[in-house]
């Protein structure tokens, strides 16, 4: 069996095709990661989300903040939807079953054997492993609950910002979303600073990649994840940034996982945004 991590799709399909042409999977064997954001921005956002649930348990894919988006703005709540990109989704005849999938979706993948995590954004430094597995599958119930609706209302904001266990509630759960779809700097106390979102050394000087927090509590585990284009593709002994800036023109990117190793596969993407659109 071979797997394959695949990062930020954001409504790119054409691209997504020509990567999945190349890596040729084979559908009873091989597994295909999706480290989240499958729609929005991108020209072929209803294309790309019925291309990954087609692939069925081929396919495991994680939620990212553009994701959430679509399932917030589905239940009523178009409070930070300012352009037209998921309207092929929600006007789709088969919307309710997407939407409905998409929601059934998880938040974290851990794999044992190869003893690696896939997220889309990242971890706070308090949290193990074993922790963030907890609390993605306490958010994940929350979104396959009667709450769903609700949770849709009040997951937007930046507070609070710092972890105590003693979060409950819309706050709690605000938190938890925050670091899975949204996380790329963080100070040692693990505060987030979320509307920072270029590449490194942009950030005030008392905040950092999540990743590079020396006593992180998953620095053990290898994680892979999306989010920052502006990083871009990136590979360390414990960390793999997936997301190449497609939607940007830059590649889409695959990672063929080993157990000590990864090896890259990309497609060129026709640019679709401009920076800072």
């Amino acid at each position: 069996m071979s797997i394959y991590a695949i990062g930020d799709i954001q409504g790119c399909h054409e691209p997504l095709q020509r990567l999945l042409d190349k890596i040729n999977p084979d559908p009873a064997k091989d597994q295909l990661w999706f480290c989240g954001d499958l729609v929005n921005r991108g020209p072929q956002s209803l294309q790309s989300i019925r291309l990954v649930k087609s692939l069925g348990d081929c396919a495991i894919s994680i939620l990212g903040n553009h994701d959430l988006h679509l399932l917030a703005v589905s239940q009523g709540n178009r409070s930070h939807y300012h352009n037209k990109s998921m309207d092929d989704i929600l006007e789709a005849s088969d919307c309710d079953e997407l939407i409905d999938w998409l929601r059934h979706r998880k938040l974290m993948h851990y794999d044992k054997g190869l003893k690696t995590a896939l997220v889309h954004a990242g971890l706070p430094p308090q949290w193990t492993i074993e922790q963030a597995l907890g609390y993605a599958a306490e958010l994940e119930a929350v979104l396959q609950s009667e709450a769903f609706s609700d949770y849709c209302a009040h997951m937007y904001g930046n507070r609070p910002d710092l972890w105590d266990n003693n979060l409950s509630g819309w706050d709690r759960y605000r938190f938890m979303t925050n670091c899975f779809t949204r996380l790329r700097f963080c100070d040692n106390f693990g505060r987030l600073y979320l509307k920072y979102k270029l590449a490194p050394g942009t950030q005030p000087a008392h905040a950092h990649p999540w990743f590079q927090i020396k006593h992180r509590r998953s620095r053990d585990t290898r994680i892979l994840f999306g989010h920052w284009s502006t990083l871009g593709y990136q590979q360390s002994a414990k960390t793999i940034c997936l997301d190449s800036g497609c939607l940007w023109g830059g590649p889409l990117t695959a990672v063929k996982l080993e157990r000590n190793s990864a090896q890259i596969l990309q497609v060129p993407c026709k640019q679709q945004l401009k920076p800072g659109v």
